[in-house]
C-alpha cells in the first residue's frame, strides 16, 4: 500500500543501466566481484516479502555493503528489478541464480525488439490474471511494464534547460520543469543535487503539482505528503509567496521532508503529523487541498515490479474505502471557491473513478473542475485524467479535481 511512488535511492542509482549480470559473466565461471553481486541479488530476492518489498530490502542491502562501487550498485539493482519484471516467465528455472540469468536474457531480447514478445505471452505472464477484473489491461500497457524505467528530475523553477546542460545526457521536456535523465552518474553525489538544484521526481508526480495550479499568495494543504516531493513542488509553484501545510502519519517521513526542504532552500511550508482521522491538523480553511492518497501503486509497476506479485483483490477493496474516507475528511478544509485535488498512482477502477463517483454522490457542494493535461496540451480539459505509463514514459497516475461552490 503506497502513496505516489518515488524512486528509492537504489532505483535512482540504477537508472537505465543496460549492463547486467548475464552479459558480464556466465555461470559458473564468474569473477569474484560478479559472484558477490549475484549473491547479493539472490539474498535480496529471498528476503523480499509482501511486508518487506524488494526495493526496501535492496536499499538496505546496498547501504550495508560499503565496498560496492556505483557501478556495482547499478548492476545489483538492475538484476533484482529485472528478476521481478520477468518473474512470470521464470517458473521452470531450478534456482534463484538461474532465474536471474534467464531474466537478463529475456530482458536483453525485449529491449532490443519489444514487439517480438507476443501479446498473449504478456497477458499470461506479465501480471496476475485477476487484474483484468479490476482495470483495463491493454497490450500497450503490459508492454510498457516490461520496458526499462526512465529517470525524471524536477529542476528549480525556470532552470530545466540549464540543469540539463550541466548534467549531460539529460534534456528538458517543456513540461513544467521536468528533465529526463539518461546518464549513469550517481545523482546523489553530484554538486547539483547537493546544492538543491533538482529533486528526483517522476513525470506523472510532477503533473499532479501542475494540475493543482497553486497561485502565489494561496495556502495549500498536502494531506498525505509522505517525504514531500509534491509539497516541495507546490512550494516552488507558489514562487515563495504562499504557504503549504504538509501532513503525514509518519513523523520520519516528515523529517525527510525537512532535510529535502533545507537542501532545496524551500521554507514556505509547515509540517505536522496527522493520523488521517476526523480531527484536522489545523482550523485553517485552504485555497487548495491535495489528497495524494494511499493506494495500491499499480501505476508504478514498471519501476517497482515486485509489487505486481504481492497485490491481492482485497487490497484494492480495502484501499478504496480508505480513499473515500480521507477524501470526505479533507474536503471539509476547502474554503468556498477553493480547489480539491485527488491523486493516486494506481489505475484500478475502484480506486479511481469509483472513488470519484462515490464522492460526487455524497458531496453536492463540490463541482467538477476541468484539468488540462500538460503532457497532451492540445486535448480539451477534463474533470479526471488517467495518465498511462505508455504515454507518460514514467508512472501511471489518476487525477481528479473539484471546486467548492461559493456560499
Amino acid at each position: 500500500m503506497v502513496g505516489c511512488y518515488e524512486p528509492t535511492p537504489a532505483e535512482a542509482i540504477l537508472k537505465d543501466s543496460q549492463g547486467g549480470l548475464a552479459r558480464r559473466g556466465r555461470c559458473p565461471t564468474l569473477p569474484p566481484v560478479r559472484t558477490h553481486l549475484i549473491k547479493l541479488a539472490c539474498d535480496v530476492i529471498r528476503n523480499s516479502t509482501t511486508q518487506r518489498p524488494a526495493d526496501r530490502v535492496l536499499a538496505e542491502a546496498l547501504r550495508a555493503d560499503k565496498d560496492l562501487t556505483p557501478e556495482d550498485r547499478r548492476e545489483a539493482s538492475h538484476a533484482v528489478f529485472t528478476y521481478y519484471r520477468w518473474l512470470g516467465w521464470l517458473r521452470n528455472e531450478s534456482s534463484t541464480r538461474m532465474r536471474l540469468f534467464r531474466a537478463e536474457k529475456l530482458n536483453e531480447r525485449f529491449q532490443a525488439a519489444p514487439l517480438s514478445l507476443p501479446a498473449d505471452h504478456l497477458r499470461a505472464k506479465a501480471v496476475q490474471g485477476w487484474l483484468a477484473q479490476e482495470m483495463p489491461v491493454t497490450d500497450d500497457w503490459l508492454r510498457s511494464l516490461q520496458r526499462e524505467p526512465r529517470l525524471w528530475l524536477r529542476a528549480r523553477p525556470g532552470q530545466a534547460r540549464a540543469l540539463a546542460k550541466k548534467l549531460n545526457r539529460a534534456k528538458a521536456t517543456g513540461v513544467g520543469d521536468a528533465v529526463l535523465y539518461e546518464g549513469e552518474k550517481d545523482l546523489f553525489l553530484t554538486d547539483e543535487f547537493r546544492s538543491g538544484e533538482f529533486e528526483i521526481q517522476d513525470i506523472a508526480s510532477q503533473v499532479v503539482g501542475l494540475a493543482c495550479e497553486p497561485k502565489p499568495g494561496e495556502t495549500w494543504w498536502d494531506a498525505c505528503a509522505g517525504e514531500g516531493g509534491k509539497t516541495l513542488h507546490l512550494c516552488d509553484l507558489l514562487r515563495g509567496k504562499g504557504l503549504v501545510w504538509a501532513t503525514d502519519r509518519a513523523e520520519w517521513r516528515l523529517d525527510r521532508l525537512k532535510r529535502r526542504a533545507a537542501r532545496a532552500k524551500v521554507f514556505n511550508y509547515r509540517s505536522v503529523v496527522w493520523d488521517g482521522g476526523p480531527t484536522l491538523p489545523t482550523k485553517t480553511k485552504f485555497d487548495g487541498v491535495l489528497l495524494d492518497a494511499p493506494c495500491t501503486g499499480i501505476g508504478t509497476w514498471g519501476r517497482n515490479p515486485h509489487a505486481r506479485w504481492t497485490l491481492r483483490p482485497a487490497d484494492i477493496a480495502e484501499l478504496a474505502e480508505v480513499q473515500k474516507r480521507l477524501l470526505t475528511i479533507v474536503a471539509t478544509a476547502v474554503k468556498p471557491g477553493g480547489k480539491l485535488v485527488y491523486a493516486v498512482c494506481t489505475l484500478a477502477t475502484r480506486e479511481t473513478r469509483g472513488v470519484v463517483e462515490a464522492f460526487e454522490a455524497a458531496q453536492p457542494g463540490f463541482e467538477p473542475q476541468p484539468l488540462s493535461n500538460p503532457l497532451s496540451p492540445d486535448l480539451p480539459p477534463r474533470h479526471a485524467l488517467t495518465l498511462w505509463p505508455q504515454h507518460t514514459r514514467g508512472n501511471g497516475m489518476f487525477i481528479a479535481a473539484w471546486r467548492r461552490k461559493a456560499v
